[in-house]
């Protein structure tokens, strides 16, 4: 259950579908960065719903073969380049969703339902672009009444970054449901915590609501500061000097490398 950040990475398997928060929900640059140092290679990114810099470093070390999300960015740090330049230049496949898409596909997972209906997106051009999404008539209905039925999303891992952990495999998100549904989702969820503790989570009455149960965990590393350049609601602020160095350094690929060498590999060999 226990393990250090690199061992989490060599748990995620080449060509897995890989299901990863958005930049405010807490995310694992540990164990990104762990991925970028063994070369993983043909990943599936979800994006729940949109990623950042996460999903940026893995796009630009070559990591990532298709990005499932409804956006990525970088926020004030905009644009991202290693993702530009690998959709302009067809490294990476994109399948473009929307944010409750994205949600509705992992709830359907999550019931162990086939999919989920939507009605939403009924009138976007996204569905020319989804043959995948149905359009369907609602059963229950006796008039005209078309919803959308968007297949399950079941990822073969979710990765993020959460404050607590205990002995047991539990770990305490908070009000963050969605690392809850995610990993519910996801045929498992590896992930990286501020700090592990000897207390129960869910023998707690104020921590046990917001504990995802070990039966979903399927790794666990302790890694202060895991969410680093990036913020964490749990704790520390973003590092805006250090984004604003990846952005500027991110400008080629061969700014990224350094980057990757100076920041990832350390002195490694690329």
């Amino acid at each position: 259950m226990f393990h250090t950040v690199d061992e989490l990475a060599q748990k995620i398997p080449d060509g897995a579908k890989v299901a990863v928060p958005a930049d405010y929900a807490g995310i694992t640059m540990a164990l990104t960065r762990a991925l970028i140092r063994r070369h993983a290679k043909n990943l599936h990114l979800v994006g729940v719903p949109v990623s950042g810099l996460q999903s940026e470093q893995l796009i630009g070390a070559g990591c990532v073969a298709t990005y499932e999300s409804s956006a990525l960015t970088l926020g004030e740090f905009n644009p991202a380049r290693r993702f530009t330049e690998a959709l302009q230049n067809r490294k990476i496949k994109v399948v473009d969703a929307t944010c409750p898409a994205i949600h509705a596909g992992l709830q359907a997972s999550q019931k162990g339902a086939p999919f989920m209906p939507l009605r939403g997106i009924i009138g976007s051009d996204i569905l020319e672009h989804h043959p995948d999404w149905k359009v369907i008539q609602n059963p229950f209905s006796e008039d005209e009444d078309p919803v959308v039925a968007i297949p399950a999303i079941q990822p073969d891992v979710a990765i993020f970054h959460a404050p607590l952990a205990d002995r047991d495999g539990n770990v305490w998100v908070g009000r963050r449901r969605e690392l809850v549904n995610m990993s519910q989702a996801s045929k498992t969820a590896l992930i990286t915590v501020e700090e592990i503790t000897d207390k129960n989570l869910l023998e707690d009455e104020t921590m046990a609501a917001g504990t995802l149960p070990s039966l979903y965990v399927g790794g666990i590393a302790e890694c202060k500061n895991g969410t680093w350049p990036l913020g964490f609601w749990q704790g520390q602020s973003e590092d805006g000097e250090h984004l604003s160095h990846y952005s500027e350094a991110s400008r080629t690929q061969e700014g990224f490398d350094q980057y990757l060498q100076d920041f990832v590999f350390k002195g490694e060999a690329l």
